[in-house]
């Protein structure tokens, strides 16, 4: 296994099968928090739900914590790896010639994501974590204007986006998201080799979900910062 993941072709394919990964769950996301504009009570419950199911809390959220660990962290050595081998040449590249400007930028995009996410972790996550493990209170959870039925997700999200400054910086965050989408998805099916006779699709797919997923989750920043 350890020599898989030293071969170049072996990092790729990790690289690519947790970018998959990774787009699966952000499918997943931003459908749960398009709940918040649809209806706050579906939200919380099916926030509730993933923030108090076992196989979530302990075998899920764990493996996406390492998928986007391990994305980044492969993202960071394939860089090195790719300038160590071109070497000298790679100064004498006319890179704007030869590739798009977000491929050329994929770790630049990526630091900035996840320094997002932890804003994120710390807006959301470890609140949370707080409450339920470090605290050991699940009663954190029900919203104290609403003690008989309603929890306290879709008033913490409001409460989120009323600052002007958090919501832009949301917004930076999933423009440069998209950005970074639009070149990974392609790359992701090209480093497994199965863009053969298919390539114009995959780009116009990579396109559509590149723009309608970080649109999503502006939309709901946006949404919630005008009717908080």
């Amino acid at each position: 296994m350890s020599g898989f993941f030293k071969s170049s072709i072996g990092r790729k394919v990790a690289m690519a099968l947790s970018a998959f990964f990774l787009m699966f769950f952000l499918v997943m996301h931003v459908s749960i928090n398009l709940l918040s504009v649809v209806s706050p009570d579906s939200f919380n419950e099916a926030s509730h739900f993933m923030g108090t199911n076992l196989l979530v809390q302990f075998i899920m959220q764990p493996v996406l914590i390492f998928g986007v660990v391990f994305h980044f962290i492969m993202g960071f050595v394939l860089e090195i790896k790719n300038k160590k081998a071109l070497g000298v040449s790679y100064a004498k590249n006319n890179g704007a010639a030869n590739s798009t400007w977000m491929s050329r930028n994929m770790v630049l995009s990526g630091v900035v994501i996840l320094a997002f996410l932890g804003l994120h972790f710390y807006d959301f996550w470890v609140h949370e974590i707080t409450i339920k493990y470090v605290g050991g209170d699940m009663t954190g959870l029900i919203d104290p204007d609403n003690l008989d039925s309603g929890y306290r997700y879709y008033e913490e999200l409001k409460e989120k986006f009323i600052s002007p400054v958090r919501v832009a910086i949301y917004v930076v965050a999933f423009i440069l998201l998209g950005l970074h989408l639009a070149h990974g998805f392609t790359s992701a099916f090209q480093s497994l080799g199965i863009t053969a006779g298919r390539k114009k699709t995959l780009q116009s797919i990579g396109k559509a979900y590149s723009i309608i997923i970080p649109l999503g989750f502006i939309f709901i920043a946006l949404y919630h910062h005008f009717n908080h």
